[in-house]
């Protein structure tokens, strides 16, 4: 057990935007809620997985919707709490903890307000080991763990509580409710036992983001390539070093989808990449052919900075590498690529593993 306090933040929010592969929500919105709720009520404990017991129960607090439209639709910090407030009191029985769902700018840090608010620790693991843009694209669903009972929270003081099925019906339900609380809703789900997180959770990976950040920070202090900082310390592969020449970027469904057109600089002048994203970078192309797919990740760092940069946060003119970064092993099996492999995601290509494409 260690105390999270605001002097950890800002690695912990740098590093977990690495790992979010453009999606997971802005982390400087996630940084200053998490930083005003520690101010407010104190530091955090963190705990490993081994710190909980196996019959106590972990809650995960994160957004939902397009990242594109929480640029203006800022939480306010309420919403997360009245929907972590909502499922305690619909389950009946006392959560022992808090937990992110994924590795992903605000996701990652959002649960440190509702742990801080409530009194709560923080679990080290998600439920991801990066970023994905759907409800069931999680560990949780490769062991058979609900997502339901669900709760959702907008900036009106609305909440909704789902009960369904399965985990694809429930992304299909609070999908069409988070288009109706304005493209973005704040939720609390997947309630599990400590057992059940010791089997399916991607361990460390608060501790792991926040030494990602520190290292870019070091890095930069030191005026060592924070670029290539980022790609030793996740064992990545560089893809792409490119401009960003087009842009394609649209709100659909409570998503935001499009597409980045790069031409290349330095090694890779004469050539070209395109970039496909839902919410998260999912395939990346370079002359046709793919280099990344998911469940790799694809990081897009700023040249200069090595600063991750969000789909929402993408320009045209920027000076970007691409990263690739192998994902968890469980993505890799038969369950984990029905849920997340470049198929379900509609593009008609076999997943092969970032090191063999670009080792």
């Amino acid at each position: 057990m260690r105390m999270l306090t605001e002097q950890h933040i800002d690695d912990l929010a740098l590093g977990a935007a690495v790992l979010g592969t453009g999606g997971g929500g802005d982390p400087y919105i996630g940084r200053l809620l998490a930083i005003e709720a520690i101010r407010k009520f104190g530091p955090v404990k963190l705990l490993t997985l081994d710190e909980i017991g196996d019959d106590e129960l972990v809650v995960p607090a994160a957004m939902m919707g397009a990242p594109t439209v929480m640029v203006e639709k800022i939480p306010n910090g309420r919403e997360i709490v009245a929907a972590f407030k909502a499922l305690a009191g619909y389950l009946g029985q006392p959560i022992a903890a808090v937990m992110s769902i994924e590795a992903g700018g605000l996701n990652s840090i959002m649960p440190i307000s509702v742990a801080a608010e409530m009194g709560l620790p923080l679990i080290d693991c998600d439920g991801m080991g990066r970023a994905f843009p759907e409800i069931q694209m999680v560990t949780h669903t490769i062991f058979g763990v609900s997502a339901t009972p669900m709760t959702m929270a907008d900036e009106k003081g609305n909440t909704v509580l789902i009960n369904t099925i399965d985990n694809h019906w429930t992304e299909r339900f609070s999908r069409s409710i988070t288009v109706d609380m304005g493209g973005s809703a704040l939720i609390a789900l997947y309630a599990a036992t400590g057992k059940q997180l010791k089997e399916l959770a991607v361990r460390g990976t608060m501790t792991y983001a926040e030494e990602i950040g520190k290292t870019v920070r070091l890095a930069r202090q030191q005026e060592a390539n924070p670029v290539e900082a980022v790609r030793r310390i996740t064992g990545g592969f560089q893809a792409f070093k490119g401009k960003v020449v087009d842009l394609q970027r649209r709100t659909v469904g409570g998503f935001a989808r499009g597409e980045a057109h790069l031409d290349g600089l330095d090694e890779y002048n004469g050539s070209k990449m395109i970039i496909h994203f839902q919410n998260e970078h999912l395939v990346a192309m370079r002359d046709e052919k793919y280099v990344v797919t998911v469940p790799d990740l694809i990081t897009v760092l700023d040249v200069d900075t090595g600063e991750p940069i969000t789909t929402e946060g993408l320009r045209y003119g920027f000076r970007i590498v691409v990263i690739g970064i192998p994902c968890d092993s469980r993505w890799r099996t038969q369950k984990g690529l029905e849920l997340v492999g470049p198929r379900y995601f509609g593009y008609d290509v076999d997943y092969i593993p970032v090191e063999q494409r670009l080792g």
